[in-house]
This record gives structure tokens, sequence and C-alpha cells, in this order.
């Protein structure tokens, strides 16, 4: 692997430890930038087409975004190992949860329609301007199943003994499974959202988004560290990740609803345009009048997110984010991990849910 990151569109050597953020993420966008040239040379010697596909899978991949999976991902392993040991053998494994993440967001793009993700078009929009709609959705389907098969040839390439790889890669299946049932569970809501209910919710919620956003990396960190056989530190990876896992999830549903599409890279009120039943949305139904109910069902967008306001249900979301980012940052304060680790993890904890997009 070589001892690079990507900046711009330059390359500098990666410092050596301890590792900032930015040097961080300079380092999985290197790791990643240099597997998927390879990726798209390949495919490019079967047919020109098939190279084009893939670099439109790769600028998918490239195209910003927070990171968040891989940077738990490195604490998780960093709270273990300490500061000494060198990251570039764990890289592929890390780049792997950016290249799951991908698939996860084309497929979930396309379910809910969605126009644009970080402010560019979406996989299925991309390949639609092309070729029409039916085309569109089709190629999108492609482009997400190319990137998990990508992440788990990536993932393949981390440099560990074979029983390390195994656990790490039965936390990695174990992700997987979630997010996908999660997703089943988002797109069943809304089918019948009238009948969803706050807690059913906050179920897809753990399984959907914190799951696999922070508790699978974290224990996903602490199998790369060939550390999985520590109770005390397992137990408070998964209190925390599911805690601040589900505040990102209800930080996404209000951004959803309030967020600024300049800023988030989406179009405002998506979620209540398709009628997702969020925490949020659940909560104001539970706490609307009988006016605000009847109001609710017809209004538009903006009138819709007026009355969801007046029922007080933002401000209660807001103190669910808070009271499970204390619990997060409780578990991890009293956990046997590194110093620099545990400082990196209560931050992280306040940052990703209590974010502009």
């Amino acid at each position: 692997m070589a001892n690079h990151t990507l900046e711009g569109n330059r390359l500098e050597a990666i410092p050596r430890q301890p590792v900032s953020h930015r040097a961080l993420i300079g380092a999985v966008e290197g790791t990643l930038a240099d597997f998927l040239a390879v990726q798209i040379a390949s495919l490019d010697t079967v047919d020109p087409a098939l190279g084009g596909f893939a670099r439109t899978a790769r600028d998918l991949v490239m195209a910003g975004g927070k990171r968040i999976r891989p940077t738990f991902a490195y604490w998780g392993w960093r709270g273990v190992v300490g500061s000494a040991e060198p990251v570039e053998g764990v890289l592929p494994a890390l780049g792997a949860l950016e290249l799951m993440h991908t698939f996860a967001l084309v497929h979930d793009d396309l379910m809910d329609r969605s126009a644009t993700r970080r402010g560019r078009p979406t996989a299925h929009r991309l390949f639609a301007a092309q070729h029409g709609e039916q085309f569109g959705d089709s190629a999108a389907i492609l482009v997400g199943d190319l990137c998990l098969v990508w992440a788990d040839q990536l993932l393949a390439r981390t440099t560990l003994p074979p029983a390390t790889l195994l656990d790490v890669r039965t936390r990695y299946d174990r992700m997987r499974v979630e997010a996908v049932a999660g997703q089943y569970l988002d797109v069943l809501g809304e089918t019948d959202p009238a009948n969803w209910s706050v807690e059913r919710a906050l179920l897809v919620a753990r399984h959907k988004t914190a799951s696999y956003t922070v508790q699978w990396p974290l224990g996903f960190g602490l199998a790369l560290a060939s550390s999985g056989g520590d109770p005390a530190l397992e137990e408070a990876y998964r209190i925390y990740g599911l805690a601040v896992g589900e505040a990102f999830q209800l930080r996404d549903d209000l951004l959803g609803v309030y967020g600024d599409p300049a800023v988030t890279g989406k179009p405002a009120g998506d979620d209540l345009r398709t009628g997702k039943p969020t925490t949020l949305l659940m909560l104001a139904r539970r706490m609307a009048s009988s006016a605000q109910l009847d109001e609710l069902a017809v209004a538009d967008v903006t009138r819709q997110a007026e009355i969801i306001t007046a029922t007080g249900a933002p401000a209660q979301v807001e103190e669910m984010i808070r009271s499970r980012v204390d619990e997060g940052v409780a578990a991890i304060a009293g956990a046997p991990v590194r110093p620099d680790a545990r400082a990196a993890l209560i931050e992280l904890a306040t940052a990703v849910t209590h974010r502009p997009a």
C-alpha cells in the first residue's frame, strides 16, 4: 500500500502517529483512490462503457461526505493499540466501510426517489439523464452492488492475522445485516405511517443508522486491534455506539425537515414529502391536537413543518439527542480505553449530533 494521502490534486506522505483527523481522512481517501483506480482500469479493458460506469461509482464514493464510519472504526482501534501503532495496515478495512456506505446511500436514494445527495445528482438521476428513468434505476442498483463487492475486496487486503480478520469479517457481516434490516423497516413504515409509532421509529434508527454508523464501526475497530475479548470495552463501545448513533439519526430527522439545502445538499422536507415515519413526525402526531392532526394530513410541506414545530416535537427530539449524548459520553468516560481515544470519542459524540448537515 502506497504511503500517500489524497490532498486536492496532489499526494502527500501520511504523517507518522499520532494522526490528525484531517490526515486520517486523507489517508482513507488515498487508499480508496488507489484501489478504485485499479478497479476502473480493469473494467476499462473489458469495455469502455464499463470503465465509464466504474468512474461514476468512483465519483460517488469520492464526492465528499463526513467519513464518519471509518473515523469511529479508527478510534475504536486506536483506543486499544495506542498512538505508536502505524495505521497503514488497517487502512483497507477503514476504506471498506466507506464503500459499504456508498452502497447503502445509492440504494436508499433510489428507494426514496431523492434528487440530490451532497449537493449533486443522485446515482439514479445521473444515469437517467443518459438513457431514461428505467435505465437510471437499473444502473443505480448495479452501482450500489458494485460498491458492496468492492468493499469486500478492499477489506480482504487488510494485513492482519487470519483469526483477527475472521472476527473483523463477522462484525462486518453483522453490521450489513442490521443495516439491511433497518432499511426494510424504514421502507415498511412508509407504507402505513398512520399505524407506526415512536418506538418503532427508534427501532429503525437503531438498526438502519446507529448500528452501522457508530456501534459496529467501533466494534469493527476493536476487532482490528485483536481485542474483541475485552468485555468491559466491548460493552462501553456498545452503549456509546447505540446512544450516539441514535442521536445522529435524530439529528438527521430534524435536518430532514428544517435543514438548509445549501448546507445539507438535499432538498428540505424530503421526509415529509414521502411521509417517512421518523421519530420527529411520530412525536408530532402523538403531541398534536385534533385540529393539528387534521391539518397535518392535508397541509403542504412548509405548513407541515410549522405545525410540527408548534406541537413541541422538535424540542422533545433535541432533549432526546442531549440525553443520548450524555449516556454515550458517560459510557466512554469510564471505559478502559486509551486517553487520546477517549477524548476523541467524547468530542465526536457532540460533533456528529450537533451538525448542520
